[in-house]
């Protein structure tokens, strides 16, 4: 398969360690809720047709590329797609997805998985067409789930029981079960990066949005060897990887460059504090809270001052969100950050 690479991007010049006038940025969820053009969209369309048909999927993805000006596209879909390959039913209703029967409900949680590489060719077929599609200069980050946020959703569902306490309570009772899962989650998830990739995206960040749900000792113990073996697939196909272990706290001192190029920071780390406890040889990304842009301009511009000062200092950053834009976030003020980043004086040198 010939590949089109982006070019001129600042995204993937300061991924490969280059300097460049100011800092890039996108933003995680920046394909979704707070942009107007997505709302006309899902007027009229379900968000599962969004993200099975390969030309509306790809019309989404680079939806924030002309609305916003970000430095790069994120594919359009979602982390629940592995589960939906694994067999679990799954169906994505109006009011957010749902399961037929999480696991953790189940006498035999391993007995229904069945993992079917095939279910996911409509994402790569949505891969080609943003490609094609896209402006030249901007790359396309791919994505997939952590293996322990993807498992709460498979053992515990879709609930309004965020701090997921049926899937703590599984892993600390069936503890050989969990791990067969997570070998499970693994190995679809090694299958559907390779494919990703295989297909041109340039840059795969892992989301493990609920790393901070566990101690840290018993994530790094049950995960991090899961997240060695994506990093490793990720890499050894020569692209970026990006992790990002939302709510892991001091937990990142322990993870080291083999495990990542970049680590994603979420806001309850200020990034002075996460640079000095994190290896110079990883990059940032982050850590702006969502719920600043609630915020007036005046307090949005006077908050981005103290990344000014570390994007000065600190090449090897890339500006977003400490997590995912809030579904009732202003499309102004998302817009007012966007401009104020790209116009703003980052003092660096040619």
């Amino acid at each position: 398969m010939q590949k089109s690479i982006a070019t001129n991007s600042i995204l993937l010049e300061t991924l490969q360690g280059n300097s460049g006038e100011r800092p890039p940025f996108w933003f995680m969820r920046q394909a979704g809720r707070v942009l107007p053009s997505y709302q006309k969209m899902r007027e009229k369309y379900s968000f599962w047709q969004l993200m099975q048909d390969p030309e509306l999927a790809a019309e989404v993805t680079l939806l924030p590329v002309h609305d916003l000006g970000v430095d790069a596209a994120i594919l359009f879909s979602d982390i629940l797609v592995i589960p939906f390959a694994m067999g679990m039913g799954l169906e994505f209703t109006n009011n957010g997805p749902v399961f037929e029967n999480p696991l953790a409900h189940l006498k035999d949680p391993l007995a229904g998985i069945a993992p079917d590489a095939s279910k996911l060719n409509f994402i790569y077929a949505a891969i080609d067409e943003t490609i094609r599609a896209r402006p030249d200069d901007i790359p396309l980050i791919g994505f997939c789930g952590g293996p322990f946020t993807v498992l709460c959703y498979m053992l515990q569902g879709i609930g309004k029981n965020t701090d997921f306490p049926e899937t703590v309570k599984f892993l600390y009772q069936q503890r050989g079960t969990t791990e067969r899962l997570i070998q499970a989650v693994t190995e679809l998830s090694v299958t559907y990066v390779k494919e990703q990739i295989r297909h041109g995206v340039e840059v795969f960040q892992l989301f493990e949005t609920h790393a901070g749900l566990l101690p840290f000792e018993l994530y790094k113990e049950l995960f991090f060897p899961a997240v060695g073996r994506i990093a490793q697939v990720v890499k050894e196909q020569g692209i970026p990887f990006i992790y990002f272990p939302k709510g892991i706290g001091t937990g990142i001192s322990e993870i080291t460059p083999d495990m990542c190029d970049f680590l994603g920071i979420d806001w309850q780390i200020p990034l002075e504090t996460a640079r000095k406890l994190t290896a110079m040889e990883i990059g940032l990304q982050g850590n702006i809270d969502p719920r600043l842009l609630y915020a007036s301009e005046e307090e949005i511009e006077k908050s981005l001052k103290p990344y000014l000062e570390f994007g000065r200092k600190y090449q090897r950053w890339i500006l977003n969100l400490g997590h995912g834009f809030l579904p009732d976030t202003p499309f102004e003020k998302a817009l007012f950050l966007s401009n104020l980043v790209k116009n703003s004086d980052w003092q660096r040198g040619k």
